[in-house]
């Protein structure tokens, strides 16, 4: 049980037209072992600034920013939850037709993968937002490319759908995600930017000491950023 994990993912504008120039999917990581008090003390926390329904970037407000920091702060103070995403810039020079096959889901599989690989040492359960009606079928196929890579002794054991309304790490990830697309779509430099979300992001990188829209050093496994880069294997 020590070395067993839930990771919980979830993504932000990952559609292949949707006209926004970066994309991020992340996770959060719980180690099974603090799972129920960590899950009880995020609860205890909402309750405390009368929050009890779901955090969502997009849903950000002033009069929750209290609210906002503890949760950051108890993140950080948490030696059983890490975070980590993969950040592509590079959406309006996608080519799939000479890299994917002509396929955004083949690079979509790709992406989840290098989100994934790092994870080695251990026993994971995987959860991932539902997003659209293709659901399964993604899901089968992220452990086909996953089992293949670890030669049939993948350690991921389990990948399942779940509702984010309903769990309190995929909005976590949710958070912090839409933090690190926010400022990688350089939002938080427009005149009619939300202030409270460049707020969240300015208080974000007082803890990691790094701006979130660069990636970070791979020995960094607290709050983790892979800057995905294309070369002439890959977008």
């Amino acid at each position: 049980m020590n070395n067993n994990y839930d990771i919980y993912i979830d993504e932000s504008c990952h559609l292949e037209n949707d006209r926004f120039p970066a994309m991020v999917m992340g996770y959060i990581k719980v180690k099974k072992t603090e799972y129920e008090q960590i899950r009880n003390d995020i609860k205890k926390i909402k309750l405390k600034h009368h929050s009890p329904f779901e955090l969502k970037w997009t849903k950000v407000s002033a009069s929750r920013i209290d609210y906002y920091k503890e949760l950051i702060d108890y993140f950080w103070g948490s030696g059983g939850l890490s975070y980590r995403c993969v950040l592509v810039k590079y959406k309006e020079n996608f080519n799939h037709k000479k890299f994917n096959n002509g396929s955004h889901d083949l690079f979509y599989y790709k992406m989840i993968y290098y989100l994934l690989r790092p994870n080695t040492s251990g026993r994971y359960r995987v959860f991932i937002d539902i997003k659209d009606t293709r659901g399964r079928e993604k899901l089968r196929k992220i452990q086909e490319v996953l089992e293949n890579y670890h030669h049939s002794l993948s350690p991921f054991e389990r990948f399942q759908h779940i509702r984010s309304e309903d769990n309190d790490f995929i909005q976590l990830a949710d958070f912090f995600i839409g933090a690190v697309s926010y400022k990688a779509r350089n939002e938080h430099l427009k005149d009619n930017a939300n202030s409270v979300k460049k707020e969240i992001i300015e208080y974000i990188e007082s803890k990691t000491n790094h701006p979130i829209d660069k990636g970070t050093q791979t020995w960094i496994t607290k709050f983790n950023i892979f800057d995905h880069k294309p070369t002439d294997n890959d977008e």
